[in-house]
């Protein structure tokens, strides 16, 4: 395999970012170009539902880099200049501004944007959170306001609904999932999760979709449920999922489905890889696809395409891990927790305050989750790790 003379990353986040620094520190010296949408400097987004929301952290804190440490990169940021089509052929992108770069590889690493509801955007008080001013936005928002819908009960509402909640606002949660990242972690402990928010005084009107949005002289005044009931709101926050950023890609004659579709070695073609929450891969010992949402994967992910890259030609084989922090809990979720898995407690303290999960599913240990518990958890992964290791199920051979 020939090395490249230059790359382009395209995307300047955490996986962007991991992916010219796992270039450099194996050893490239060729011509790095990092186009970015945002004109900000790479920086971290889990604290942006945490600790910048409530006030914690000054927007500077999250920053991934210093100047200083960025320029050790040897690499050019093309920032504010999103891209808008790709020839994977001649291994071009243009940009907004109209610019053409070319590259020997391209790694798209253009994570993905928030789901809406129709007709959000005519109404003022209604946010979505993935950017560093969306969480500005709503915090300016929230310290005027003092009643908050959260509409979906994912991580990322979940962890909204935590923060506004310790910010002194009377919080609803909504969606139509039976309990707080239901979806997620199953019925056991989404229903244990569902307690810790009531008890510290959130409402929960889950198990009912929202039907619309209700406003008041352009101002958001309301969630109605399909029920029909209305949730007053002098603030909501909408969210329902994010959608991979493909659509510059739609010309590009490279496969699209729920993200940009790779390979095992996270490749879409010769010459283009995808890395972070835009790339749909095929993981090899569990005989499927996987595209992961988190901040782990990203930075996991841009080693593993560095490395083939540079020849390596090595399956992307990671067990999953992500986190959340809500309250004064910390949930730690190594492997995939599939439905239908069989979830048994394997750990835990005497007042069941704090414990560890396992989720088995066709006869593997498909993840463990800690409540509270990280060593505990750390230390269960290895079952996730020998279950990973051991043949694939024939009925696990689909895609998802």
């Amino acid at each position: 395999m020939n090395i490249p003379d230059s790359v382009l990353v395209v995307g300047a986040a955490a996986g962007g970012l991991s992916t010219v620094e796992a270039l450099r520190r194996k050893g490239y010296q060729g011509m790095i170009t990092v186009l970015g949408a945002e004109a900000h400097a790479p920086y971290d987004r889990p604290p942006l539902s945490k600790q910048v929301l409530a006030g914690a952290w000054p927007p500077e804190r999250t920053t991934l880099r210093t100047p200083e440490r960025l320029s050790t990169l040897d690499a050019e940021f093309v920032l504010g200049d999103p891209a808008v089509a790709l020839d994977p052929r001649a291994r071009e992108v243009r940009t907004a501004s109209g610019e053409t770069l070319r590259s020997g590889a391209i790694v798209v690493a253009t994570g993905v944007r928030p789901r809406t509801l129709p007709g959000q955007e005519e109404l003022s008080g209604v946010h979505v959170l993935r950017t560093l001013e969306d969480a500005l936005a709503l915090r300016a928002d929230l310290l005027a306001a003092k009643t908050l819908v959260v509409v979906g009960e994912g991580v990322l509402g979940a962890e909204i609904a935590a923060t506004a909640k310790g910010m002194g606002l009377d919080v609803t949660m909504a969606g139509p999932m039976p309990a707080p990242m239901a979806a997620q972690l199953g019925q056991r402990v989404s229903e244990t999760l569902a307690g810790l928010h009531a008890r510290h005084g959130i409402r929960l009107c889950l198990g009912a979709g929202v039907r619309r949005l209700t406003g008041e002289d352009g101002r958001v005044a309301g969630v109605e449920l399909r029920t029909g009931e209305v949730l007053p709101a002098d603030v909501v926050v909408v969210a329902i999922g994010a959608v991979p950023v493909v659509d510059w890609l739609e010309t590009s004659g490279l496969r699209l489905d729920n993200g940009l579709v790779c390979d095992s070695r996270c490749r879409a073609a010769d010459g283009i890889y995808a890395v972070g929450d835009v790339a749909r891969w095929h993981h090899e010992p569990l005989g499927r696809s996987l595209r992961l949402e988190n901040r782990t994967n990203a930075t996991e992910q841009a080693g593993a395409v560095a490395a083939n890259i540079l020849g390596a030609d090595e399956p992307y084989t990671p067990v999953p891990y992500f986190w959340t922090d809500q309250f004064d809990v910390k949930i730690q979720v190594h492997g995939t927790l599939p439905t239908g898995a069989q979830v048994s407690i394997v750990d835990s303290t005497e007042d069941g305050g704090r414990f560890v999960a396992r989720y088995e599913h066709e006869d593997r240990v498909a993840g463990v989750l800690g409540w509270n518990m990280p060593k505990q958890v750390r230390l269960r992964r290895q079952e996730v790790v020998d279950s990973h290791a051991a043949p694939a199920h024939s009925s696990a051979l689909t895609s998802n």
